[in-house]
């Protein structure tokens, strides 16, 4: 692609013009600038003023002579100076509602210039949070929640949410002033200190919690309208009582998707209005809380006028009447109310009456009897019950009993819901929410370590003073039954807070409206943007289209998938049943983010060094553990339900998810614990029971650096079984300066096929000078401390006798021998691309073991963890094992059979004898076809000494006879000069070489020895080679798999290329062939 240069003069500080190159690189550079911003951890990329930044100016370069000794260096590794000075001008601050409205108000202009974050503490974290925290819950269910579970339990209740934020917000205030935060808020938090699986699964849940919080805001806004602005505006009117709870649900479900679509659109639209807003709704919130207690010192001196009209000691609900009395004066004369056609059947003295009506007196009592009434004694203990029951004064005379089937027909006041603690408690939670609202702003703060912990704790504080003393005033000023009637039906539909307020309940009532509209948008606002983030970093694939949205940034994609998410809340349509939910979600948030202070603070890693001193690893767990007794307190199956969501996001993420390294507490707890275990675990070898195959995989690579055996990754998976040490090793020839490159592309493909091949262990890939000294670094340092191999697998050599380098096959017995000398086990896999793939599944056939030599149990103990495996699960194994002549065969299979059966393995067992017979003329045959090519491969092999004696004889033969030639020879002129150029000297020693050769083998064929002459030790062994694998053909050639004895090699290294020979022999007509040797020790027990 063609690079295009532009020269740009820019002026210096000193006013001179220099030349500036820029380079453009057409689309290439936008590709650039578009990954930028998905590197790394995902977040758009920061302009880090640390080493290794790619982004710096390198053109700046150093030309004094006070640091030339640094001065190759200054690329890298800047000088302090302007690593102080980038330092000074750095800033985390992410495109933001400032600029989402800028991107608004000029689009296609230039993005302007981000200002610095000017707020504090006050306006920045303490005033977002006590919105956030004060909202529907108060308004609607607080008075409700202390009339039910009384002052005492209310204040439990209480104390155990208030306790629990406040211990979250001390460990969150240590994890956001450990470091810059950038926006993102407890997401970025709890990913960045737990890892990616942890982070994923809370941000989730954390955004999951956000929406349904939306949903409840909704609902509160909606029953709000429907229950005490416009209750004429209900489309679903109930004709009969029973029917007014569906009713409502239907009106809530219609009016909350039509409030939902509105609040979208809004968003949609424009963030800045939202923003601009949020002020209003506060300030709404503020002046609510400010009604409530002047009310309260109202009440001392003149207590409002709202009566609750009683039938004995039940509540009536005070819509169709008027006045409370049975009968009333008009004129003169005596006439029945409207309370008398409730309860009878027609106006007239001699209708049908509810027995209790009749038996019954009405009374009218006070519903805010005042704060000194002392009403606060009556309030002090719960009143739970069934759903339908009838909300009484115990105080109160009460005669006859009631009909459950008549009650629900009749005008009083019910539970709508069975009311019990741990229900209160789910409910009240999310009254508490909304902590996060500081730090979710960090990159809005001027100080936002400072700002964070101060804002955060003071209004936890705040608002818990006010939830106390709420709950202490409501029991001390208000009438126990009217604090049960939930919906205010005995105040004629009044809302129950509003009645205690000053100077009227609308102020209560518009307070509260425009309070749940303004949290509403707010968490329509801040979910598709935890959302966005999430999708950004990459860590869950599917959400990646989430990441997307308009072109100044709004998380379109994300919003459409919030409302819908936001839907199913509205259509749930029940306060009480969405503030449940949205607690389990918050609840598995904090316990995380007081997992992840606590995990910092025990692991006492470097970089946890938190400004925000008055933390503790105690309260920390203290805090992780009220959160999990709140999840199960509020609700034990949704408790259950978040936990397995949760846990299905974390595997998910861990298996399918981006793997990112945001150096997190997981991973520093993972090295300690793998720390803790290598000490423990001592480095003499395991008992024999807890024995298992740790293998060193010794790969060969093409010159590419593509793996050559994939399928011996294959065959180490199905014998390892996900189970134990896997080490994956290879050998690069030359040295690590020249071969890191290679190294590393070695590493990457080795890791590649691994993956593709579902084999989970470790990849080591060594430098050395030569093959032979690098396998033997591996074998003997590869794995640390206990954790060490104690196996070693490898493709058998199949073409050594084609290589013209016999170093191939001497590295393969120098292999051998070295896994002996270290007593590890050694498996020899030959055709090993014949192997079956983790996909295969093989059908019925046998796994044959050929026990020839007892070497520790090894032999019977890889076939039955090979059928562990889908692949070889159903194949039998047979056992072979082999009688000489003066062996009891028969006895012989009942003592195996019998070991068998005490190992607990399944096997059929067959004994196989082999006589004694002559040894044949093609086994004399073989071993002298063998001996001969020994000897031609010594002749034909000459030293390195040697070639360069025979170069340096040819050029003094050619030198003598040149000279000779010049003496002799007169007409040949001085100028014409005969050489020997370098070419012609290769030429010429080759062609010499080749004669040679020749001749050497023309009389190695010549002189061939008499078979009495052979070495009596090559014809035995040739001998038994041959036998053993007729046997072997003739049992075997049919089994998926043939575990062979593998035997020694020589002590004598001149005898190496023999044993090459045995075993090709032994091995030869077989498939599928895995050659086994014992590491010199027991692997398999009888014992328990």
């Amino acid at each position: 692609m063609p690079t295009n240069f532009t020269v740009v003069p820019v002026k210096d500080s000193s006013g001179k013009a220099s030349e500036r190159i820029e380079e453009d690189d057409g689309d290439e550079n936008d590709e650039s600038r578009e990954n930028e911003d998905a590197a790394g951890d995902g977040v758009p990329k920061e302009n880090s003023p640390f080493i290794n930044n790619t982004d710096n100016d390198k053109s700046s370069s150093y030309d004094g002579t006070n640091m030339a000794l640094f001065e190759e260096e200054m690329d890298s590794n800047p000088m302090v100076s302007s690593l102080l000075d980038k330092l000074a001008n750095y800033t985390n601050l992410t495109q933001g509602a400032q600029e989402h409205e800028e991107a608004d108000d000029d689009e296609g202009s230039k993005k302007k210039a981000v200002k610095s974050p000017q707020m504090g503490t006050f306006m920045g974290v303490y005033l977002p949070c006590l919105q956030n925290i004060l909202g529907v819950i108060l308004f609607l269910r607080l008075t409700w929640i202390v009339g039910t579970a009384g002052i005492l339990e209310s204040l439990a209740i209480v104390g155990l949410c208030c306790s629990c934020t406040m211990l979250t917000a001390i460990s969150m205030s240590a994890i956001a002033t450990n470091g810059v935060v950038p926006a993102g808020g407890s997401y970025y938090m709890i990913s960045r200190s737990l890892g990616p699986e942890f982070g994923g699964a809370v941000g989730l849940c954390f955004y999951l919690g956000t929406t349904f919080a939306g949903s409840m805001y909704i609902l509160g806004t909606i029953e709000i309208l429907l229950t005490y602005i416009v209750p004429k505006a209900a489309i679903f009117v109930a004709e009969k009582k029973e029917d007014q709870g569906d009713a409502l649900l239907n009106n809530m479900r219609v009016y909350g998707t039509c409030c939902l679509t509105l609040m979208s659109v809004v968003v949609f639209v424009g963030v800045k209005y939202v923003n601009k807003l949020a002020l209003v709704f506060l300030a709404c919130v503020i002046l609510s809380i400010l009604a409530i207690y002047a009310g309260v010192i109202k009440t001392i001196f003149e207590p409002p006028d709202f009566p609750v009209c009683m039938l004995g000691n039940r509540t009536l609900q005070n819509h169709n009447f008027d006045k409370c009395l049975k009968m009333d004066m008009v004129g003169n004369v005596t006439a029945t109310t409207q309370l008398w056609k409730l309860f009878c059947k027609g106006p007239d003295f001699n209708a049908t009456c509810n027995e209790y009506f009749l038996n019954n007196n009405v009374t009218q009592i006070q519903g805010i009897p005042g704060l000194t009434s002392g009403v606060i004694s009556e309030n002090m203990w719960s009143v739970y019950g069934p759903l339908g029951m009838l909300v009484e004064n115990k105080k109160l005379p009460s005669v006859g009993g009631s009909d459950p089937t008549q009650d629900i027909y009749l005008p009083y006041v019910v539970n709508d819901i069975a009311s019990f603690f741990t229900l209160l408690v789910g409910i009240y939670f999310p009254s508490v929410t909304g902590i996060m609202a500081g730090s979710n702003r960090s990159g809005d703060l001027r100080d936002a370590q400072r700002s964070i912990p101060v804002g955060t704790i003071l209004a936890i504080f705040t608002t818990s003073v006010i939830y106390f003393t709420c709950v202490v005033l409501f029991g001390a000023c208000i009438e126990g039954v009217l604090l049960r009637d939930k919906f205010g039906d005995s105040v004629k539909g009044n809302l129950v807070i509003g009645t205690l307020s000053w100077p009227s309940p609308w102020v209560i009532v518009i307070g509260s409206f425009f309070s749940c509209c303004g949290a509403g948008l707010q968490s329509l606002t801040g979910a598709p943007r935890l959302l966005q983030a999430i999708a950004r970093d990459g860590i869950v694939p599917f959400l990646q289209v989430f990441g997307h949205g308009k072109a100044n940034g709004e998380p379109t994609w994300a919003l459409l998938l919030t409302a819908g998410i936001c839907e199913i809340g509205i259509l749930i349509a029940s306060l009480d049943a969405v503030a449940p939910i949205l607690s389990m979600f918050f609840l598995m948030c904090y316990l995380f983010v007081n997992l992840a202070c606590a995990v910092q603070t025990l692991l006492r890693t470097p970089n946890w060094r938190p400004r925000f001193k008055y933390y503790h690893w105690a309260l920390s767990f203290l805090g992780m553990s009220l959160c999990l007794a709140l999840m199960f307190i509020s609700s034990w199956y949704y408790a259950i339900v978040a936990m397995v969501i949760a846990g299905c996001i974390y595997k998910y993420i861990e298996y399918r998810g981006a793997e990112k390294e945001w150096g997190d507490g997981i991973r520093g707890l993972s090295l300690n614990a793998a720390r803790f275990a290598l000490i423990r675990l001592e480095e003499a070898p395991p008992h024999t029971k807890n024995w298992r195959p740790q293998c060193l995989v010794l790969l060969n690579l093409d010159s590419d650096q593509v793996v050559k055996h994939p399928r011996l990754l294959s065959f180490t998976s199905q014998l390892k079984a996900g189970k134990g040490l896997t080490i994956v090793g290879n050998v690069l020839e030359g040295t690590f300066l020249t071969k890191e490159a290679e190294a590393k592309k070695a590493e990457q493909n080795i890791k590649s096929s691994m993956t593709a091949e579902r084999t989970k262990g470790f990849c080591h890939v060594v430098v050395s000078s030569n093959l032979r000294d690098g396998v033997s670094h591996l074998i003997q340092s590869a794995g640390l401390g206990g954790m060490k191999h104690n196996t070693v697998l490898m493709a058998w050599p199949g073409n050594w006798k084609q290589s013209n380098d016999p170093q191939s096959w001497r590295n393969f017995i120098e292999t051998v021998r070295e896994t002996t000398s270290a007593h590890q086990a050694l498996l020899v896999a030959k055709n090993v691309d014949s192997f079956p793939a983790n996909q295969e599944r093989l059908g019925e056939g046998t796994i044959d073991v050929w026990w020839v030599v007892h070497d520790g149990g090894l032999l019977m103990l890889l076939p039955f963890l090979l059928r562990q495996h889908k692949v070889w699960r159903k194949c039998k194994m047979r056992i072979f094992t082999v009688a000489q002549m003066d062996d009891n065969s028969i006895q012989m299979k009942k003592d195996l059979q019998t070991f068998l059966y005490h190992l607990r393995l399944n096997a059929e067992v067959e004994v196989v004898e082999m006589h004694d017979n002559d040894i044949s003329a093609f086994t004399y045959e073989k071993t002298l076809v063998m001996e001969q090519r020994s000897q031609m491969l010594k002749q034909m092999q000459l030293s390195k000494t040697e070639r360069e004696r025979e170069a340096q004889l040819i050029h003094d033969r050619n030198t003598a006879s040149r000279a000779s030639m010049n003496d002799k020879s007169e007409a040949v002129p001085d100028r014409v000069h005969m050489t020997w150029t370098k070419e012609k000297l290769f030429t010429e020693r080759n062609r010499n070489r080749e004669c040679n050769s020749n001749v050497a083998m023309r009389d190695l064929f010549n002189m061939k020895p008499e078979w009495g002459s052979l070495n009596q030790t090559n014809v035995r062994r040739m001998h038994t080679a041959i036998k053993l694998n007729e046997v072997v053909v003739n049992k075997s050639q049919g089994a998926h798999l043939v575990l062979l004895n593998m035997p020694g090699p020589p002590k004598n290294r001149g005898g190496d290329e023999n044993y090459m020979e045995f075993l090709e022999v032994l091995l030869e007509g077989l498939n599928r062939v895995l050659l086994v040797r014992g590491g010199g020790r027991e692997v398999i027990t009888i014992y328990s």
